[in-house]
């Protein structure tokens, strides 16, 4: 695992970071087959989002809080904040008809 962008920051990324991949196994495992429902899959979702948030939520928002501090003792936050204004994150299209017809 790398190292975060400040070293006061990288032994909660890697706590994060091992919370996370513990997480995501059990959430890859069971993979939801193509044969559930829709109501299954939405039902297991919900499930694996309140899981992770009680096994890494709280790792998760003192990580992230590490890291914005570190971005703005930095200065990285003005040139965040600059990419952001000239680059917008924008909804993704919807797919085409074509797309879901090969479903």
């Amino acid at each position: 695992m790398s190292q975060s962008l400040a070293e006061e920051c990288t032994p909660l990324k890697r706590k994060y970071d091992a919370c996370f991949n513990a997480w995501f196994e059990g959430y890859l495992e069971p993979a939801v087959s193509a044969a559930a429902s829709a109501e299954q899959r939405t039902k297991f979702a919900q499930q694996k989002a309140a899981e992770f948030e009680s096994s890494c939520g709280k790792i998760w928002t003192e990580y992230r809080a590490c890291v914005q501090k570190a971005v703005k003792d930095k200065g990285l936050d003005a040139m965040l904040d600059q990419a952001r204004a000239e680059n917008p994150l924008k909804e993704p299209p919807p797919p085409s008809p074509a797309d879901s017809s090969r479903s």
